[in-house]
């Protein structure tokens, strides 16, 4: 269970007090004082981004990435007054959001569904809860494997979380937003330095919002305290803490119908709101120590630990509304504790060496995962697990317990890490490259059954793999690059810290991505990229049609498509930022899986679910002038299955959505409305699943007053 909320009132005590601290005005920016001297470019400007560190753990402009790489920066996420990273994704080409049973994050990359790879400040942080962007400088998303970097999993890329640091000098910023269906929100930014070796930055957030659907609301609250002390001209160390609460109702949207989603009111709740919640409480201690060995080389060493606490419940559509309009009821509950602890090292050295100049990383992860779940089920009545005979026209079922039953998972699991990697960028010439890298990973997870109710299953599995990566760039022209590359990714068994007895002998599945691609400055701050790939993954879990419960390697699905993304300034006036996608995954050698309704095997050309075909988005913001701007987005998504059964479709929508924003004369002060859905188009964005779709949000507005002092 998790511990009450506490932050709410300390948060509004500290917003209330801000006025009365006396700040200069400051204009924010991104200083990494663990980094190289500051670019005068800068890592991002506005909506575009020009360099990261987290794909190749060396400061690289993004044009040196061999891969696909989209950055939402700071700038868009406050211009559309994003909150949760499901808001992040929408602009990013290639990523769907899956509805991840209404209490977790949960991320489609090039057809490969994920809970595990998120990743902050390039550390993992794999849990299944919600994620606020409160304290965020960007969000960076790799599209295609990532094992090179990232270990295990990252099949079809990694969402990382950049988290504002510690500048030297003074920052103050404060917002309010008031929302329809009851939002209230309000967050703060603060930092200063003490000297020139001791600088500090706070960031903290508390909100609370209503639903358009019935009985559903959100409560969160989150406080980011971080120091940097810079220990003389070659040392910097940077220490942090930060503590998080989300309770929410688990939301798992409404069945089908013949094909389609049910045809019901947006706010029609099917299951029981009062017994459906999410609760989850994430406490992180980490630090950063930056040391300069001169020469050109450079250690860091990052060590985060971190502890979650989560809780959900649900009460939820359980099968589709039949020719008599009734439906099934299902209901359980989950717990799980879990601890990771991880500390990674990297050296990295500039040099030359056979008449070539070679950038160089080595290094070594450490980690261990403790993972304690419980799970009960509901009882309605005598009846367990699922109720039938529930009338659609008032879809509401009441759990009369939760209990444990004797296939209810109940368990501790244990996993340890090492991981060590080199990689070499090597400028071949002026205008060409090559970034070569491998990584060795063992992985073991410790399976401890504590049912009693039948015999337990202590598991055991250790995994060995090697992950390589290659990339061709060239640069003809300062305005354009163009890359060739390979890249690898394995998911072992115990991945997600479980396993069964039909999965402990397996191999791991396999995921290799081809990939070309190309960026273009076609205007001194306006970039265009383009990607063309294929990504197999090989290998892939199935259950065994024999009947013998165990599970077996079978089958193979592929992701093949194109795609676009532009971003940053068309004139100093106008900013742009979008992307277009053309996906096509689905099977192309028979899943022999029990997961098909009917238990049949799953056969070549099934596509996958939650894969649209082609999907754009674009957000255009204007500068009117005399402190007014305006902005205007266009979110489109294709037809898609709900699931591998492909029996369930979700229509195509395009949603519009817009935005006015006024600056006060001084600079110092601006209110922003921003409207979702102008059109009040009714659409379905996401499911998990044929019975569990979610409904899209109708129209809606949010007035932020924005200060800094």
């Amino acid at each position: 269970m998790v511990r009450a909320f506490r932050l709410q009132p300390c948060l509004v005590a500290v917003l209330a007090a801000l006025p009365a601290l006396s700040f200069a005005e400051t204009t924010l920016r991104e200083v990494d004082v663990h980094a190289q001297p500051e670019r005068a470019d800068g890592p991002v400007q506005g909506y575009r981004a020009n360099h990261s560190s987290t794909f190749t753990k060396t400061d690289t402009p993004l044009k040196e990435v061999p891969a696909s790489v989209t950055v939402v920066p700071a700038e868009l996420m406050k211009d559309q007054a994003m909150r949760g990273l499901d808001d992040v994704l929408r602009y990013v080409p290639g990523a769907t959001v899956h509805q991840g049973e209404g209490n977790r994050d949960q991320v489609v990359l090039r057809g490969n569904s994920t809970t595990a790879d998120f990743f902050v400040d390039g550390v993992r942080d794999d849990a299944q809860v919600f994620r606020d962007i409160y304290n965020l400088e960007r969000v960076e998303v790799l599209k295609g494997p990532g094992g090179m970097v990232f270990g295990r999993g990252g099949a079809g890329g990694v969402v990382n979380r950049v988290t504002k640091k510690p500048v030297f000098g003074r920052v103050a910023e404060a917002s309010l937003t008031g929302g329809s269906f009851g939002q209230a929100r309000g967050s703060v930014d603060i930092g200063n330095k003490a000297g020139d070796t001791f600088a500090w930055r706070l960031n903290a957030m508390a909100e609370h919002a209503d639903s358009f659907r019935h009985g559903v609301d959100l409560r969160r609250a989150a406080i980011n305290p971080v120091v940097t002390w810079a220990a003389g001209s070659a040392t910097a160390v940077t220490l942090g803490l930060e503590h998080a609460e989300d309770e929410r109702t688990a939301d798992r949207g409404i069945p089908s119908r013949d094909g389609r989603p049910f045809d019901t009111g947006r706010g029609t709740f099917f299951g029981n709101a009062d017994q459906s919640n999410a609760r989850s409480t994430v406490d992180a201690l980490y630090s950063i120590v930056d040391h300069d060995l001169g020469g050109g080389v450079l250690v860091r060493n990052t060590f985060r630990a971190t502890w979650y606490d989560k809780f959900y419940q649900n009460v939820f559509p359980g099968s589709a509304v039949n020719a008599a309009g009734t439906l099934g009821i299902t209901a359980y509950n989950n717990a799980n504790d879990r601890t990771n602890v991880f500390n990674q090292t990297d050296v990295t050295a500039k040099l030359r060496a056979g008449g070539m100049e070679h950038t160089v990383l080595a290094g070594l992860e450490l980690g261990h995962q403790d993972s304690r779940n419980e799970r009960r089920s509901g009882l309605f009545g005598s009846t367990v697990g699922t109720i039938n005979g529930i009338p659609a026209s008032n879809p509401i079922a009441t759990a009369t317990d939760f209990d444990f039953r004797g296939t209810d998972a109940h368990n501790r699991v244990k996993s340890d890490i090492v991981g060590l990697y080199a990689q070499d960028q090597i400028a071949l010439t002026s205008t060409w490259k090559v970034l070569a890298g491998l990584r060795y990973d063992f992985f073991k997870v410790d399976f401890d059954d504590r049912r009693t109710t039948v015999t337990p299953a202590d598991l055991q599995r250790t995994d060995r793999e090697f992950s390589p990566r290659l990339g061709l760039i060239w640069t003809p022209t300062e305005r354009s690059t163009y890359y060739a590359s390979y890249s690898y990714a394995f998911l072992p068994s115990g991945e997600q810290l479980g396993l069964a007895t039909g999965t402990a002998d397996l191999a791991p599945e396999k995921s290799t991505n081809y990939e070309i691609g190309a960026r273009w400055d076609l205007l001194p701050r306006l970039t265009l990229s383009a990607a063309a790939f294929r990504l197999d993954k090989d290998d892939v879990r199935a259950r065994d049609p024999s009947g013998s419960g165990l599970f077996i390697k079978t089958g193979q699905q592929r992701t093949q498509g194109v795609e676009i993304g532009l971003q940053g300034e068309v004139t100093p006036r106008w900013q742009v930022y979008g992307g277009y996608a053309h996906l096509d995954a689905k099977v192309v050698n028979a899943l022999n899986t029990g997961t098909d309704p009917t238990g049949a095997a799953i056969p070549a050309g099934r596509r996958i679910a939650l894969v649209p075909k082609n999907t754009l988005s674009l957000w255009n913001r204007y500068d009117i002038g005399a402190g007014w701007a305006a902005a205007l987005g266009l979110i489109h998504q294709g037809e898609s299955f709900a699931s591998i059964s492909n029996a369930v479709t979700l229509p195509a929508f395009t949603r519009a959505d817009a935005a006015v924003y006024y600056t006060f004369r001084g600079g110092k002060t601006r209110v922003a409305l921003n409207v979702e859905n102008l059109t009040d188009r009714k659409y379905y964005p996401t499911a998990d699943g044929d019975n569990n779709i979610s409904v899209g949000a109708p129209r809606s507005a949010r007035v932020t007053l924005t200060t800094t002092f």
